[in-house]
């Protein structure tokens, strides 16, 4: 503990002095003819309500695809079995701003399907206040897209190539330009890409079934953007549009009645689109904001398995969306603002197993927010309440097996509430960079079309099968969190949530017979402790009274980062253990500027998520990158290797009413891959840097399955 303050001490030290001049002498004026200021990005910086990691300029993150960018950001997880969570809290996915709307599948093989040098930064808004949705849930990532348009044609070309090499040699590789103008009427931005992709899935369920699964998958996508300027106010238009197709051959061996092997394959075909339309009104005082948004969105996805089990299943999705955010800055204590806004949300989702329509589900959802943001000395307040009414309908059909397979249609269960969700927050900044944030929060999450889906779109086999479960009811958070943060890297803190109807997935066994389904668990608590810091190795190599006067870069040094949490959930019917996440980075400056980047991520064995026991190492993978900038920065090449030492695999023991259900999944985890970032250069020089204005869309929520088989 003495060697952890010591370090908090010397690094806070470092950085305070760094920023400070070594005297306060006059100095002699001279004339300078010209002078560039070049500003460092941060590749973390820490902020009372977020956290952001820089992509732009971290090799290591946007060397491959976002996916994988994601994996590596300390104190975030990706797996099968906890979904996507980070600090101990699930994450709802936003792509500049707005939530994506895609099911969980579909959310993966976007995020596969995007190259992380797409992306500018990403933004972990682990404290949403009244401005987002109630149903932001425990905390956000926000996806902010690259800022690479100019004045007139300018193009960026990103490229990347990837193989691994199990029981026969898989190739991924993606392409992609960036095209951006602009005249003296308009702007405008096109994003056009594709990636391509092949994976291997191996799965074993409780010594009754092996699934060997080969899979292919393509993704094509269109993100446009179109400016307009209307004296000082901007009309912004969007139009998106992404398609994918797939497949999969499965070879499912069955050890029951004597053994048997049976082959399947699965199409799988997506296509979204969306149009959004935002009106920015401009006002004298550059604090003052107000936005109108309108957006529509399309989806709709097939899945059709054929062998000894056939599906044939449809979903569409349509959402509409209207949005007005107004905020100024207020005359109050030292310093103050206030935001308030209103929004208006239908979504309706509609499934088929066939021909027969098996959910036809609505939701309309109607909000309004006002929040305050205020600033006392060395104490920054917020507080802000939103109101949301919904209003949640729908029915669902299905053929009753205990009466002669008749079809039935029943209602789903509705709910039609109006509800208010406070939230408050006090941050005092006991020093330069180094404060302490007090948290509270009350917020809701909406099952996903994704867990309400009645159909099974992966695999069913004689022996498995799996579905959602149109009955889900909102779940109900009610946070706090206490937190200190240093110099934008390092934090302490601990978080807890109480929980009203937990959707969680559920492993069941009967006979020879394997069920995975979602149900919900009335009440939960949660614990979840957090640490992060970074150590450099001129700690150990250099004297107190030289590093005092280095100017301190954590960005140029070498170092290594250190991350560990824990996580706790107290279940009403079984006892369960905590689970530890851990999580290495290594930074090393290489002679030429070669960077080398190496990250270890593991959760040990031992620890329970909800109903899952870890029966062996969970994420455990071992990374490196290597990067190097050429031609005046404008490309970037970075080679890398991924799960080195082929051990990342998921060993998950089901505790179910039938008695335990073991599972095991491998993927092709190993892999080795090349990425090119090239700028071709503009010869306007007076050419200026616009923002991005091009939005990609998709999302989900997703409760952390593990039974994904073949695909």
């Amino acid at each position: 503990m003495k060697k952890t303050l010591l370090t908090f001490s010397i690094l806070g030290s470092i950085l305070g002095f760094s920023q400070e001049t070594k005297d306060n002498k006059p100095t002699k004026e001279k004339e300078i003819e010209g002078v560039v200021i070049t500003k460092t990005k941060k590749a973390v910086e820490q902020k009372a309500d977020r956290t952001i990691f820089d992509f732009s300029e971290q090799p290591s993150l946007n060397s491959g695809s976002l996916m994988e960018g994601v994996k590596k950001l300390p104190g975030l997880v990706v797996s099968d079995m906890v979904g996507m969570m980070y600090q101990g809290k699930p994450l709802d996915v936003y792509m500049d701003g707005r939530p994506l709307n895609i099911s969980s599948n579909e959310l993966n093989a976007f995020l596969e399907g995007m190259p992380a040098n797409s992306v500018e930064r990403i933004e972990i808004i682990t404290q949403p206040g009244a401005e987002f949705p109630a149903t932001s849930g425990g905390a956000i990532l926000n996806i902010i897209t690259s800022k690479s348009a100019k004045n007139y044609l300018t193009a960026v070309y990103n490229g990347g190539y990837r193989f691994s090499d199990y029981d026969k040699y898989r190739s991924r590789f993606n392409n992609s330009i960036a095209l951006n103008s602009r005249n003296k009427w308009f702007g405008w931005q096109v994003n056009l890409g594709q990636y391509y992709r092949e994976s291997l899935s191996l799965s074993e369920l409780d010594g009754l079934t092996r699934n060997h699964s080969n899979s292919l998958g393509r993704t094509y996508y269109m993100n446009s953007a179109f400016t307009f300027e209307l004296g000082k106010d901007r009309l912004l238009l969007n139009y998106d549009i992404n398609h994918n197709n797939g497949g999969a051959d499965i070879i499912a061996d069955q050890f029951i009645n004597g053994g048997s092997t049976s082959n399947y394959n699965s199409d799988t075909k997506g296509l979204r689109q969306e149009v959004a339309v935002t009106y920015q009104k401009k006002f004298d005082d550059k604090n003052k904001k107000l936005d109108f948004k309108a957006i529509y969105t399309n989806s709709d996805s097939e899945f059709e398995q054929f062998g000894a089990t056939s599906l044939d299943n449809s979903s569409l999705f349509n959402l509409y969306n209207f949005r007005i955010d107004y905020s100024q800055p207020l005359k109050i204590l030292d310093e103050g603002k206030v935001s308030f806004g209103g929004l208006y949300d239908q979504q309706n989702f509609e499934t088929k197993n066939g021909n027969i329509v098996n959910l036809d589900y609505t939701r309309q959802t109607a909000s309004a927010y006002l929040e305050f943001q205020a600033t006392l000395k060395k104490f920054d307040f917020i507080a802000g309440a939103r109101a949301e009414n919904y209003d949640i309908t729908g029915i669902t059909r299905f053929y009753d097996e205990d009466d002669n397979n008749i079809l039935k249609e029943s209602n789903l269960n509705p709910f039609k509430k109006f509800k208010v969700f406070p939230n408050a927050s006090v941050q005092y900044n006991l020093m330069k960079q180094l404060f302490i944030n007090l948290n509270y929060n009350k917020k809701i999450t909406l099952p996903s079309v994704t867990l309400l889906n009645p159909n099974n779109n992966t695999l069913t086999t004689e022996t498995v099968t799996s579905t959602g479960n149109p009955n889900l009811q909102p779940t109900i958070y009610d946070n706090a969190e206490i937190k200190i943060s240093a110099f934008d890297y390092a934090y302490i803190g601990y978080n807890t949530s109480w929980v009203k109807n937990q959707i969680v997935q559920r492993v069941s066994r009967e006979n020879n017979f394997i069920k995975n389904e979602q149900v919900q668990v009335n009440s939960i608590r949660t614990h979840n402790f957090n640490f992060g810091m970074p150590i450099p190795f001129m700690l150990f190599t250099t004297p107190f009274s030289e590093l005092m006067k280095f100017n301190v870069n954590p960005d140029k040094m070498n170092l290594l980062y250190v991350y560990t949490g824990y996580q706790l959930q107290e279940m009403p019917d079984i006892k369960t253990k905590g689970f530890w996440i851990f999580s290495l980075m290594g930074q090393f400056i290489l002679p030429k500027d070669i960077r080398l980047q190496a990250n270890y991520n593991v959760i040990p064995k031992g620890g329970n998520f909800y109903y899952f026991q870890i029966e062996k190492p969970l994420n455990n993978a071992f990374d490196i990158t290597v990067s190097k900038k050429f031609m005046s920065d404008r490309l970037n090449l970075s080679l890398y290797a991924r799960d080195i030492f082929n051990q990342n695999k998921s060993v998950i023991v089901a505790n179910s009413l039938g008695g335990k259900v073991f599972t095991s999944n491998k993927f092709d985890s190993r892999s080795f891959g090349i990425s090119v970032n090239y700028k071709i250069p503009t010869k306007n020089k007076l050419a200026k840097e616009d923002p991005n204005m091009i939005k990609t869309t998709n999302q989900s929520d997703n409760n952390g399955g593990i039974l994904q088989q073949g695909q």
